[in-house]
C-alpha cells in the first residue's frame, strides 16, 4: 500500500482518491505510477480507482444532489461564496499547483507569460471557477411564464450548455469543470 502522500519541493499532496469528502485508500489498495513525461522519473504511486470505488463516488455524488441535501437547498448566494473560496484557495496556491502540474504533464510552468504553461492554464481554471460562481445566485431552474407565443412546463429547469477545455489531470474543474461548476451554481 502507498503512502497517502507525497512530498515535493513545497510540500506534500495526496495520493489517494477523495470520495465523499475525505481522502481514502482504494478498495484494492492498488497503485499505479504517475510520471513526469520531461524526466520520466516516478513522482508518485496514486491510489487506482476500481468499479467499487467509482460506484461509492457515483452514490455520494448522487446523495449530494438529492433534492432536500444541504446543497441543492442552500441559498444560491451561499453556493456563490463557497465557490468563490474556492477559486481563491486555487489562486492563493497557483505557483505549487502549477509545480505539480508541470511535473505531471510535462508543460512547462511558464509563468514568464512568453510560453503557454501550467500557469497559464491556472488562471484560466480560476477565471471559469468565478465565472461559474458568479451564476450561482442568479439561476433559478424556475420555468419562464408562458406567454401567448410560448407555452411554460411547471417544474421545468434550464438547460446550461458549457465550453470544456483541457487541463491537466489534478483539477477536473477544467476538463469536466465547466458543465460541473454550471451544475454546481444552479443546483436545481
Amino acid at each position: 500500500m502507498s503512502s497517502p502522500t507525497k512530498r515535493t519541493r513545497k510540500g506534500e499532496h495526496e495520493t489517494r482518491l477523495f470520495i465523499n469528502g475525505e481522502f481514502v485508500n482504494s478498495a484494492t489498495g492498488k497503485t499505479f505510477p504517475c510520471v513526469n513525461p520531461a524526466t520520466e522519473e516516478v513522482i508518485c504511486q496514486v491510489q487506482e480507482a476500481t468499479e467499487e470505488d467509482v460506484n461509492k463516488a457515483v452514490a455520494a455524488a448522487r446523495a449530494a444532489f438529492h433534492p432536500t441535501s444541504e446543497w441543492r437547498t442552500m441559498p444560491g448566494s451561499k453556493r456563490r461564496d463557497l465557490l468563490l473560496k474556492l477559486a481563491d484557495l486555487v489562486e492563493r496556491d497557483a505557483a505549487y499547483l502549477a509545480e505539480i502540474e508541470s511535473m505531471d504533464n510535462g508543460k512547462p510552468v511558464a509563468a514568464d507569460g512568453k510560453a503557454y504553461g501550467s500557469s497559464v492554464d491556472l488562471h484560466l481554471v480560476i477565471q471559469c471557477i468565478r465565472y461559474y460562481a458568479g451564476w450561482a445566485d442568479k439561476i433559478t431552474a424556475r420555468p419562464f411564464p408562458p406567454t401567448p407565443r410560448r407555452s411554460s412546463t411547471p417544474g421545468a429547469s434550464p438547460s446550461v450548455c458549457a465550453p470544456s477545455s483541457f487541463l491537466g489531470t489534478f483539477l477536473c474543474s477544467w476538463r469536466l469543470g465547466s458543465s460541473l461548476l454550471a451544475l454546481l451554481a444552479a443546483a436545481r
